[in-house]
């Protein structure tokens, strides 16, 4: 195992657990301890964990897990969700795609779509995500939006009164929301409250909602609420999902796909 899938995967289980053995680690991932060590030390030092005696922690409880630290986790699902989103966008349509690993595989889903090779432009995408419009600045058929805004390093998304002043100067067709958490009686969320109020703008701008979600985040709850599960009006998630957490988003009034 390389190094990059050993931090990748040694922050997930600390993200997941809260705290690491160096032992545990070691059995978890096949290694020496003193690989897990050293890893530690140098994840410390980027300020990624903090050291203990005998293994690492998280910084707090609202650890976020970077993106450009997470592995493709639910990859298979998140792929079969993203062509799912991609397939419900018309041409010709304004698209806005908020950040995350989820969303970022819709992009690329939409990239591909060979009906949307060529407009003027096939489609109109607004994001606050730095990753996104890197990845479709270079499809010259789609026209590119990129609010303002500062940078979460966590996230790659743009937050503050700088995305907020683009994003009320605009509408768009679509909102498709990657989300950390989405539950019938407590709505869509993020872990940041600043990245929440960019999205919950983009959603207001929307003709319509789309959250695109792998079945582990229904149920759950997040800090920072995004909208209402009655502002929602597609869910593309997994065929995992619970029925009866299909029942209770259908009985809220969101239309649910299951891929």
């Amino acid at each position: 195992m390389s190094r990059d899938a050993r931090w990748k995967t040694l922050l997930e289980l600390l993200v997941e657990r809260g705290r690491l053995d160096v032992e545990e680690a070691a059995a978890d991932l096949a290694v020496s301890a003193a690989t897990i060590r050293r890893d530690f030390d140098q994840l410390a030092e980027q300020q990624m964990l903090v050291r203990t005696r005998g293994g690492a922690v998280v910084h707090g409880v609202s650890y976020e897990l970077p993106l450009r630290y997470k592995t493709a986790r639910h990859a298979s699902e998140k792929q079969r969700i993203a062509k799912a989103v991609a397939e419900l966008v018309a041409p010709g349509e304004a698209v806005g795609l908020t950040g995350g690993t989820t969303t970022t595989e819709v992009a690329r889903a939409l990239a591909v779509r060979g009906d949307l090779g060529s407009g003027t432009p096939a489609l109109t995408i607004v994001t606050n995500a730095l990753n996104i419009a890197n990845e479709l600045a270079v499809r010259p058929q789609f026209k590119i939006v990129l609010t303002g805004g500062v940078a979460r390093p966590q996230s790659y998304e743009l937050v503050g009164p700088l995305a907020d002043g683009v994003l009320s100067q605009i509408t768009v067709d679509v909102a498709v929301l990657g989300v950390v958490a989405f539950d019938v009686t407590h709505g869509a969320a993020a872990h940041d409250e600043a990245e929440a109020a960019i999205n919950r703008l983009l959603c207001e701008r929307a003709e319509r909602v789309i959250v695109a979600a792998d079945s582990s985040k229904l149920g759950q709850r997040a800090f920072a609420r995004i909208c209402s599960a009655e502002s929602v009006d597609t869910l593309v998630t997994d065929t995992a999902v619970a029925p009866e957490m299909v029942r209770r988003f259908e009985e809220a009034g969101v239309r649910v796909v299951t891929v």
